[in-house]
């Protein structure tokens, strides 16, 4: 018989952000696929839970994709977690999910946070309708996007890195000048921020002072009026 594999949501931040049902699962599964190893085990240790760890990111995620179906075929149930948040969500994992569906393993999900979801539910911009793009591309198609962005008639939401944050400021300017933004920083943590303005107003704000973080950016529609 099949074992299972679950997909895990885990905190984006505060470690306190897990359901009972996650960690219930993490402990029974008889492995975990991880991003990276280093930062589940810090979520295990604060639960006190043991178990094996497989690293499984972007790089590896195409080499080890037969051994997680080899052992789900054999029985053994699967979590699968990311770094943060939930699995498959600008995160590896559709591949494996794929593949498990191909390969007639049952797929279950446990959820829990989101990045994207917890910065729409603050930031005061509709949520009946909305895009999530994630990260747009860095270099080539990045122009293109962000024109075609400029006619969206929904919420728009975006990932960022502490890189291009403020390059992306700069083109929200260039491209979207009159639609209100709010970015929000490490959200959930202990220096979680959020700016809220057009993007002319934020970048005297959001600067290269800014050394680390994640964010999340979510753009009015177009037309909206605040």
């Amino acid at each position: 018989m099949n074992g299972k594999l679950y997909i895990v949501s885990t905190p984006i931040g505060n470690l306190k952000d897990i359901t009972f049902r996650a960690l219930e699962t993490l402990e029974q599964s008889d492995f975990i696929a991880c991003e990276d190893t280093r930062e589940t085990s810090k979520l295990l240790k604060h639960y006190k839970i043991s178990n094996e760890l497989v690293s499984f990111n972007a790089f590896s995620e195409k080499r080890k994709i037969p051994l997680v179906i080899k052992r789900l075929r054999q029985g053994e149930n699967c979590a699968l977690v990311s770094d943060s948040g939930t699995p498959a969500i600008s995160d590896p994992g559709i591949r494996l999910i794929s593949e498990a569906e191909k390969a007639g393993i049952t797929v279950i999900p446990v959820p829990g946070a989101t990045a994207l979801i917890t910065a729409l539910t603050i930031s005061g911009l509709p949520t009946d309708s909305f895009v999530f793009e994630g990260f747009i591309p860095q270099k080539k198609g990045r122009q293109k996007k962000l024109k075609e962005l400029s006619e969206e008639k929904r919420t728009i939401v975006l990932y960022e890195s502490t890189y291009r944050i403020v390059k992306l400021i700069g083109e929200l300017e260039q491209y979207m000048p009159g639609r209100f933004v709010v970015v929000c920083r490490e959200l959930t943590k202990k220096f979680e921020e959020t700016w809220r303005g057009y993007p002319g107003e934020l970048k005297k704000d959001i600067s290269d002072k800014i050394t680390k973080g994640e964010f999340v950016v979510v753009i009015a529609p177009k037309n909206w009026i605040v």
